[in-house]
């Protein structure tokens, strides 16, 4: 059976209906890329907020929208009528084979859109106490914080989705929705730089050096499909002229390099009109591989 995925995203709920619905577009066609590139396909569907995907290959669909920005996080759902008996009956069917014994458990309650006989806090205490009873035998415990199972109950209008797990997504907003920029990337500080322009909805250029190399090809370029990646250039002397080109061949209105401080009145002279940007030049080496990692995690 097809499987239906909720896909969350954060800031683009927050923007004016036009420029939602622009960045909205957006974020379907980067979606519809990266499917075309896995062998997807997919139908789509939204409402205010949250986008809907029905899929063949629900675990691996999921994978692949982690490395779509602008979603801050995706679920495998299951979908039943906003009426309480169905809810129960269907996430006390779910439940069972997870909620093994002596495990703890949360109910997490999110009530959006129409009128409901309840409220969310009403609905997580009912379901939850449902779930005791239920499964009285196997020794369960409510855990608020840590639990070891999480049930998420998201009540939207007259549809409720049911889900377990909630993968995080890179957030940020929609590739395209920004300008174009070309990045240096020489290391995980450079890759860092171009993956959070990125996150800003900057369709980035890249031109790598042999230490950037799988990095720019096996991280960067699986979070944009289209991305331009120039050969490896391993000469230092070349780094410059490349950089102009590539620039001005994918009409660059910026460049992203892994500066520090210091370097930033030298660079500024030689590149003249064109914006620098350096968004790690406050991250310490531990916190860009920290960050990095973080980031590349998505990409696998």
């Amino acid at each position: 059976m097809p499987s239906q995925i909720l896909v969350r995203y954060g800031e683009l709920a927050l923007k004016s209906a036009p420029v939602r619905r622009e960045f909205e577009s957006f974020l379907r066609r980067n979606i519809l890329d990266q499917f075309v590139r896995e062998g997807l396909t997919g139908r789509l569907r939204a409402d205010h907020g949250h986008l809907y995907v029905e899929v063949d290959d629900g675990p691996r669909a999921a994978r692949v929208l982690q490395r779509v920005f602008g979603i801050t996080s995706v679920s495998v759902v299951h979908e039943v009528p906003s009426d309480r008996a169905a809810i129960r009956d269907r996430l006390l069917e779910l439940a069972d084979p997870r909620l093994t014994a002596g495990r703890s458990f949360a109910v997490r309650a999110r009530r959006t859109g129409g009128q409901h006989p309840f409220t969310s806090q009403e609905l997580a205490r009912d379901l939850g106490a449902d779930v005791l009873e239920r499964f009285s035998d196997r020794g369960l415990r409510v855990d608020l914080d840590h639990p070891d199972v999480e049930l998420a109950v998201e009540v939207r209008g007259p549809r409720t989705y049911l889900s377990f797990d909630r993968m995080r997504g890179p957030g940020g907003l929609p590739l395209g929705v920004a300008g174009r920029l070309v990045a240096l990337v020489e290391g995980p500080r450079g890759a860092l730089g171009a993956y959070l322009m990125m996150k800003r909805g900057c369709r980035v250029a890249l031109v790598v050096l042999p230490s950037g190399e799988d990095l720019a090809r096996q991280v960067l370029g699986r979070f944009d499909p289209s991305a331009r990646i120039s050969p490896s250039v391993a000469e230092p002397a070349e780094w410059g002229r490349v950089l102009a080109e590539v620039s001005e061949a994918s009409h660059a209105e910026g460049i992203v390099l892994p500066l520090d401080v210091d370097d930033y009145p030298a660079a500024r002279a030689q590149w003249g009109e064109l914006v620098l940007f350096s968004p790690t030049v406050g991250l310490s080496d531990a916190e860009v591989e920290e960050r990095w990692k973080n980031a590349a995690a998505l990409a696998t």
